[in-house]
């Protein structure tokens, strides 16, 4: 299994960045084609009240490399890529794993 991290730092407006996220951002990563499951996490602060240094955690789940890749190359993909500069505004880190 193959596991896409996406960690976003705190983005300037956390409100707006939410609603979008959720409301129009998540509809799209969930239509991809072949994706076994997508966690979002909103972090909380530290024992301190201190924020984060990410405010939100996004896991995409796949069986495989070639289905990650088709579901990228996909039309859900475009569109999941075409919506991308609206959170791409708050910076972010990406990692691919494998899960065994």
């Amino acid at each position: 299994m193959i596991k896409l991290t996406v960690l976003y730092e705190q983005p300037a407006d956390p409100e707006a960045f939410d609603k979008h996220y959720l409301q129009t951002h998540t509809p799209l990563v969930r239509a991809l084609p072949g994706l076994d499951r997508f966690e979002v996490a909103l972090t909380l602060p530290d024992a301190g009240g201190a924020p984060a240094p990410y405010h939100l955690i996004a896991e995409l789940y796949f069986p495989d490399a070639q289905t990650m890749q088709a579901a990228m190359a996909s039309p859900q993909g475009a569109a999941l890529a075409a919506d991308a500069p609206n959170v791409t505004s708050t910076k972010s880190v990406s990692m691919l794993s494998e899960i065994s």
